[in-house]
C-alpha cells in the first residue's frame, strides 16, 4: 500500500508541474495577444481618432447649414401644399363650371331640337299635304279630261286614242 501511496503523490507532483506549464504558456499567450492588442489600439488611435475628429468637426461646420436646408424644405414644403390646394380648388371650381356649361347646352340642344321638329311637322301640315292635295287633284282632273279626250277620240276614229295616258308622278317635297 506504501507503494500505492508513493505512486499517487508522485502523479499528483506531475499533474500540479504540468498544470503550471499550462497556466505559464497560457500566461505567454495572453500577455503575447495583449501585446498585439495593445499595438492595434495605438494604431486606431493615431489613424482613427484624427479621421474622427475630422469628421465631428465637419458635422459642426454643417449643423447650422443642415439645419437651414431643413428649414427651407419645411417652408417649401408649406408652400407646396397650399399652392396644391389652391389649384385643387380652381381646378374644381373650373370643374363644376364646365359641368354646368356641358348641362345648359344640353339643354339649349334638346330645345333647339324639339323647336326643329314642331317646325319639321309644322311645314309638313301647312305646306306638304296641301300641296299633296293640290297634286291630287290636278292629277284627277288630268285623268277625267285624258278620258273625256280620248272618249272623243274614239269616237272621231282617231288612232291616238289607243294610247292610254300615264300618270304623273306626285310632287315630293
Amino acid at each position: 500500500m506504501e507503494n500505492l501511496i508513493t505512486v499517487f503523490i508522485a502523479l499528483t507532483g506531475a499533474a500540479v508541474v504540468l498544470q503550471a506549464c499550462v497556466l505559464v504558456a497560457l500566461y505567454l499567450a495572453v500577455r503575447k495577444s495583449s501585446t498585439k492588442m495593445e499595438a492595434v489600439a495605438e494604431e486606431v488611435k493615431t489613424k482613427a481618432l484624427p479621421t474622427l475628429e475630422m469628421v465631428q468637426a465637419t458635422l459642426t461646420e454643417l449643423r447650422p447649414k443642415l439645419q437651414v436646408i431643413t428649414d427651407n424644405l419645411t417652408e417649401t414644403t408649406v408652400l407646396v401644399r397650399n399652392e396644391v390646394e389652391r389649384v385643387d380648388a380652381t381646378v374644381s371650381d373650373a370643374t363644376d363650371r364646365a359641368r354646368l356649361q356641358i348641362i345648359r347646352a344640353d339643354e339649349m340642344l334638346s330645345r333647339t331640337l324639339d323647336r326643329v321638329e314642331q317646325t319639321s311637322d309644322l311645314v309638313s301640315k301647312t305646306v306638304v299635304s296641301p300641296v299633296r292635295q293640290v297634286s291630287g287633284i290636278i292629277q284627277g282632273v288630268t285623268a277625267g279630261l285624258e278620258f273625256l279626250l280620248s272618249h272623243r277620240a274614239r269616237k272621231n276614229g282617231d288612232s291616238r286614242s289607243s294610247r292610254r295616258a300615264v300618270p304623273q308622278d306626285e310632287m315630293f317635297i
